[in-house]
């Protein structure tokens, strides 16, 4: 069963890199061709990449440690967000504190206050307290649920990282080295793969790029989940199910057939398919006002624009 397909990173823009001045040499072995001054990545090495990813995280998973899904740019969140909910794992989309790794005993005093919060505003605590306490209580759990509330039941360390967009995440990508746990990022042009375990060159900017990716992560979580309850059932003495039926949303060996990278690279890079990448940049929503959208503004995909 194929993770991904060529079609896949294709329509989702994987290979739109960035504009060729703002490229990261280091990146240089990623990179297949240019087109209208853009950088196009080679996706025969985007898929192998997955692959490897892939199985560091279900092999990580599968000895019984945790994946954390780091993406605060705007583009990342929902995507972060709702499929580390669908795998079960922890995520931090809003903005990464200092010391999340580092620190981690700090934090999970944070951790602990926030469930005291949350507690104090269930068990009837708020109703012996004054209107002026019971604000300043609920403005400090708002904040701690908007930076803390997808790690809120991690109790120790992640086994692996998974980010989106290792220039961003910087702080994130330091702190791990230090604690020595592996990283899976996903690298754009302009980053630097050295120094991250599982290198994913594609688009970090695109939503439906980051979509792919953060679905395909979630995929190898419940892959290595449905492993263990496998193991589990037949020490049980039931008899073993199908694997297919367990595996969630694998492709077709049709659909991995050996393609064209070349023809495949070229139809999807016309200046009507840039200009309909460019489009999945920018969130349709609305940013708060204290936010600032993160959008890298060089990635202009058509001549015109």
């Amino acid at each position: 069963m194929a993770v991904v397909t060529m079609k896949n990173l294709l329509e989702s823009g994987v290979h739109f890199g960035h504009q060729v001045k703002r490229w990261d040499p280091r990146m240089k072995k990623y990179i297949f061709a240019e087109r209208n001054g853009i950088h196009i990545i080679d996706l025969q090495k985007t898929i192998q990449a997955i692959k490897d990813a892939y199985e560091a995280v279900r092999r990580t998973v599968a000895a019984g440690k945790t994946v954390l899904f780091v993406g605060t740019k705007k583009q990342a969140q929902q995507a972060i967000q709702k499929e580390a909910e669908r795998c079960g794992m922890y995520y931090v989309n809003n903005r990464w504190l200092g010391g999340m790794l580092t620190n981690f005993v700090t934090i999970k005093k944070s951790l602990l206050r926030l469930k005291k919060l949350e507690k104090m505003e269930v068990d009837g605590t708020f109703e012996n307290l004054t209107k002026k306490e019971v604000a300043a209580l609920g403005k400090e759990r708002a904040k701690l649920q908007k930076n803390l509330g997808g790690i809120k039941e991690m109790k120790e360390l992640p086994g692996i990282l998974f980010i989106i967009d290792t220039r961003m995440e910087a702080i994130a990508v330091a702190e791990a080295q230090r604690q020595g746990i592996p990283i899976a990022a996903v690298v754009d042009t302009n980053c630097n793969p050295d120094g991250i375990d599982y290198p994913i060159p594609g688009n970090d900017d695109a939503i439906r790029a980051i979509t792919l990716f953060t679905s395909i992560i979630a995929n190898a979580v419940i892959e290595a989940d449905n492993e263990v309850g496998l193991k589990i059932i037949e020490t049980l003495g039931d008899e073993d199910e199908d694997m297919e039926s367990l595996l969630t949303d694998a492709s077709s060996k049709e659909d991995d057939q050996e393609v064209d990278i070349a023809a495949a690279i070229e139809k999807y890079s016309s200046p009507e398919t840039m200009m309909e990448a460019q489009k999945d940049e920018i969130p349709t929503e609305e940013p708060e006002q204290e936010d600032h959208i993160q959008v890298d503004e060089d990635k202009i995909y058509g001549e015109d624009a």
